[in-house]
C-alpha cells in the first residue's frame, strides 16, 4: 500500500470519527429539543389529574373529562382488577388503547417517559402507578402523538448518515488526489534515483522542483549524497583501471624475463647433465673425469637450478593466471565459434595423462556429445577443462579422476570426479573467488587460488554454468555445463 493511500485512509477515518461524533451530538440535541416541549405537556396534564383526582368508595380513580383537551392528549387509566376504567375520547375515535405493561414489570422505579405504539400510531406516554396504602392497583398513561417528531427524527437520522458517507467519499477522493499532488514530488524523486541506479550515471542530478520546503531539502541532501559518491567511485575506479592496467602490464612484462630465465636453466641442464652422468661434453667430446668434491658442488649446483626451474614454472603459471584476470577484468570479449565438443574433450583426455599426478586417471563414456557442438573458443575451452582436471589431480594423493560427458535438454555437461580429500560444504560458495584455498589444503598442494576464479570467467563467458557435489574425505565432482548450438541425434538400431 502506497502511502499516498495510507494517508488519505487516515485522513479519511478521522473525517468520519469526527463526522459521527458531530452526527451523534446533533441528533441527541434535536432528540432533546423535540421532544422537550411535548414531555413539559405531559407532564402538566399528569400534575393536574393527580390534583383533580379522587378514590371512590370501590377504589375506582375518579378523573374529569379532561384538563388540557383530548385533542392534544391521550389519557388511559387501567385498573388490575376491572381493566380499563376510563379514556379520553380522541382514543375512542381511533379505536385504539394504549398497551399496558403486566403488573409484575411494574416496580417503584418504572414510572416515566417511554415510547410505545397503539396499534400503526406512535406514541410518547408517560405511565404514573396508581397506590392505595402501598400496594399498586393500576395505571395512568398520559401519550402525546409522537408521529411528526418520530419521522422528523427519523429523516434526520437518514439524513445525518447519507451525508457522512457522501462527504466521507468525497473527502476520500479529493484527499487522494491532493495527496498524490503533494506527494508528486517524491515520485519525481524515486524515477530519477530509479534512472541514475539503472543506468549507472552518477553525474545525473535529481531537478529540484516548488519551495524550498522539505521535498526541496531533501533533494539538495541527496544531490549533495550523489555528488560525494560520485567523487569516490570516480576516485576508486580510476584506481581500479590504474591496478588492472598494472596487472596486466606487469604480467606482460614478467613473461619476457620468465621464460629466458627458464630458457637458460633448460640450456645449462641440457650441458651438465652429460657431465654428470658420462664425464662428456654435449658433443660426445671426452672431458675430464671430475673429482668426487667438484661432483658434489655440481650435484649441489644442479639441485638449486631445478629449484629456480620450478619456481620460474610456477612463477609463469601465476603470471599468466594474472594475464587472464585482467582480461576478464577489461571486459575481453573471447571470438568463439561452432565447434564440435568431442574431439576438444578428447585432446584434452590424451594431454591430461602426461600431467604430474599420482591417481589413477579415468576417461569414462564421451559418446554423449558426440554429435554436439558449442560456440566456444577452443583454446579457453580447453584451459577450463586442464584447470579443473589438473585441480582434481592435485587433490586426490590417491585413488582415481574420471573424464566424461553427459547431455541433458539443451545443456552439455562434462563430469570430472575425484575420490580426492574433498571438502566442507560451507566452502563451495568461495572456491570461485580469487586466491581463496581451502583450509585443508592450504600447506599440503602448491598453487595460487586463481585457477577457479579464471575458470568461473571462461563458463560465464560462454554462458554455462558449473554444479559442484563434494564430501570431505570422498571426493569432489565438478560438472561444467555449456548451452549446445547443435545436437544431431544419433539413429541407433
Amino acid at each position: 500500500m502506497s502511502i499516498r493511500l495510507r494517508l488519505t485512509i487516515w485522513y479519511s477515518v478521522i473525517l468520519a470519527v469526527t463526522l459521527i461524533a458531530f452526527g451523534v451530538a446533533i441528533y441527541f440535541f434535536v432528540n432533546y429539543n423535540t421532544y422537550k416541549e411535548m414531555k413539559a405537556k405531559i407532564e402538566q396534564q399528569v400534575n393536574a389529574i393527580n390534583i383533580t383526582s379522587t378514590l371512590d368508595m370501590f377504589g375506582n380513580y375518579q378523573t374529569p373529562n379532561f384538563v388540557i383537551g383530548d385533542d392534544e392528549m391521550f389519557i388511559q387509566v387501567d385498573n388490575y382488577k376491572n381493566g380499563v376504567v376510563k379514556t379520553t375520547s380522541n382514543l375512542r375515535r381511533i379505536d385504539q388503547l394504549l398497551p399496558k405493561p403486566d403488573k409484575k414489570e411494574i416496580n417503584d422505579s418504572y414510572e416515566g417517559f417511554e415510547h410505545v405504539k397503539a396499534g400503526p400510531y406512535p406514541f410518547l406516554v408517560y405511565r404514573h402507578i396508581l397506590k392505595q396504602n402501598n400496594e399498586i392497583f393500576g395505571l395512568l398513561q398520559v401519550a402525546a402523538y409522537s408521529g411528526r417528531e418520530d419521522k422528523f427524527l427519523t429523516e434526520l437520522r437518514t439524513t445525518l448518515i447519507s451525508s457522512l458517507i457522501i462527504v466521507v467519499l468525497i473527502a476520500f477522493t479529493i484527499g487522494l488526489f491532493l495527496a498524490r499532488q503533494a506527494l508528486r514530488p517524491i515520485e519525481k524523486v524515486i524515477r530519477a534515483s530509479d534512472r541514475i541506479q539503472n543506468g549507472s550515471d552518477l553525474s545525473v542530478r535529481i531537478p529540484r522542483e516548488g519551495p524550498n520546503d522539505e521535498l526541496g531539502r531533501l533533494v539538495d541532501t541527496l544531490n549533495g549524497m550523489l555528488g560525494r559518491i560520485e567523487t569516490t567511485y570516480n576516485g576508486l575506479n580510476e584506481a581500479y583501471k590504474a591496478q588492472r592496467r598494472f596487472v596486466s602490464d606487469a604480467s606482460h612484462e614478467l613473461r619476457t624475463p620468465l621464460t629466458t630465465i627458464r630458457g637458460n636453466i633448460e640450456l645449462l641442464e641440457r650441458m651438465w647433465l652429460p657431465t654428470l652422468t658420462q664425464g662428456t661434453d654435449a658433443d660426445g667430446e671426452g672431458m675430464p673425469q671430475l673429482s668426487e668434491q667438484e661432483r658434489s658442488r655440481m650435484l649441489l649446483t644442479r639441485e638449486s637450478m631445478l629449484d629456480i626451474a620450478g619456481e620460474a614454472k610456477r612463477m609463469s603459471s601465476l603470471v599468466n593466471d594474472l594475464l587472464s584476470l585482467a582480461r576478464a577484468d577489461s571486459g575481453y570479449q573471447m571470438e568463439k565459434s561452432i565447434q564440435p565438443l568431442l574431439p576438444l574433450v578428447e585432446d584434452v583426455a590424451r594431454k591430461a595423462q602426461l600431467l604430474p599426478r599420482n591417481a589413477e586417471w579415468k576417461i569414462g563414456n564421451l559418446d554423449a556429445i558426440s554429435n554436439v557442438e558449442v560456440n566456444a573458443h577452443a583454446d579457453f575451452l580447453r584451459q577450463l577443462f586442464f584447470i579443473f582436471v589438473e585441480n582434481a589431480f592435485k587433490y586426490t594423493p590417491s585413488g582415481y579422476v574420471e573424464l566424461r560427458a553427459i547431455v541433458s535438454g539443451d545443456q552439455a555437461g562434462i563430469v570430472i570426479k575425484d575420490t580426492g580429500i574433498g571438502m566442507d560444504h560451507d566452502q563451495v560458495p568461495y572456491i570461485f573467488e580469487r586466491f581463496y584455498r581451502a583450509d585443508e589444503s592450504r600447506g599440503e598442494t602448491s598453487g595460487t587460488g586463481l585457477g577457479l576464479s579464471i575458470a568461473k570467467w571462461i563458463i560465464d563467458e560462454h554462458g554455462g554454468s558449473v554444479e559442484v557435489s563434494t564430501r570431505e574425505g570422498a571426493g569432489t565432482t565438478f560438472i561444467v555445463w555449456l548451452p549446445i548450438a547443435f545436437h544431431e541425434k544419433s539413429n541407433e538400431v
